[in-house]
């Protein structure tokens, strides 16, 4: 126990001594101080795929160590606020740029700090067909208390820290949100003494939360009136948009306040990419939303 707590004690002075705030800087933070729970046999070298720039990431697989990749705002602009982002892929790899570090610029943009969690992917051989791999979700877990635990180093208040998923990252976040109640591993350090609860939660395109087939929720989402707010995302267009409605009112009827919005078109994936369809305006609606949650304070009043 006491190696472990130098080692994250040891992880946040690098960050802080080595990094200063803005959206072009980030520093990386190891999410598990030792091999990972729930890490069963081995897989290959991870393997990272750039764009045609030779620059951009496009998308990371093969991933057995979990990391946090954190992006800092602006002193004059920051919130207080921090956001867990967790890119889509299936579950079998992370779409890094798109749903993940255009993400965070985004936020950074709003004074908010973002977080990309790089989740294990892909799922593990001994995962049982037709179920989520328990990995991420250990993952997401850890990552909400250690930014919890790194709060007053990095400005962030820690009952303002909130979860942003994309697709299978989507599944993950209202898993994690409807799960805090329910630890996926043992307690390794003082960070897990720490809430695992996102205080807010953004579902964009969610997938696999019902079961194949049916209008019925899958065991582990489980929404209840102590889930946080929610915003949620979808194209109608999209095959799996029967996930968000079924969230939504589910939301709904345990009283949980929750905002949906459906577009008639746009597809599955589009994550941040700039476009003039009406999808591409969710931002804005999501950071409509943060301000009427109180998330965000009010936007100022045109004089």
């Amino acid at each position: 126990m006491e190696r472990r707590t130098l080692h994250l004690a040891f992880c946040v002075l690098l960050m802080t001594s080595a990094w200063s705030p803005g959206a072009e800087s980030a520093a990386t933070l190891e999410v598990w101080p030792g091999r990972p729970p729930g890490e069963n046999g081995s897989i290959d070298d991870e393997k990272v795929t750039k764009g045609r720039d030779g620059q951009t990431i496009v998308s990371i697989t093969n991933v057995s160590k979990p990391t946090l990749t954190v992006y800092r705002p602006d002193k004059a602009k920051d919130t207080g606020v921090a956001v867990l982002v967790c890119p889509g892929g299936g579950y079998n790899a992370l779409a890094w740029d798109h749903e993940g570090e255009q993400v965070a610029r985004w936020l950074n943009s709003l004074g908010i700090t973002g977080a990309i969690l790089k989740y294990r992917v892909p799922r593990r051989a001994d995962t049982p067909k037709g179920e989520p791999p328990p990995q991420p979700l250990q993952d997401a877990q850890r990552a909400l208390r250690l930014v919890r635990s790194n709060a007053a180093a990095w400005g962030v208040d820690p009952k303002k820290v909130g979860m942003l998923g994309f697709s299978a990252g989507g599944h993950l976040t209202v898993a994690a949100e409807t799960n805090a109640d329910r630890p996926s591993y043992e307690p390794i350090d003082e960070a897990d003494r720490l809430s695992c609860r996102p205080d807010f939660a953004v579902l964009i395109y969610p997938g696999g939360a019902l079961k194949k087939g049916s209008d019925e929720r899958r065991p582990e989402i489980r929404i209840t009136s102590s889930a946080p707010p929610t915003f949620l995302v979808h194209a109608s267009d999209d095959p799996g948009v029967e996930n968000s409605l079924r969230l939504y009112l589910a939301f709904k009827q345990a009283g949980v306040p929750a905002e949906l919005h459906v577009y008639g078109s746009g597809g599955h994936g589009f994550g941040m990419r700039p476009s003039d369809k009406p999808h591409a305006s969710w931002p804005q609606r999501c950071e409509d939303w943060m301000r009427s949650q109180k998330i965000l304070s009010p936007a100022a009043k045109p004089k």
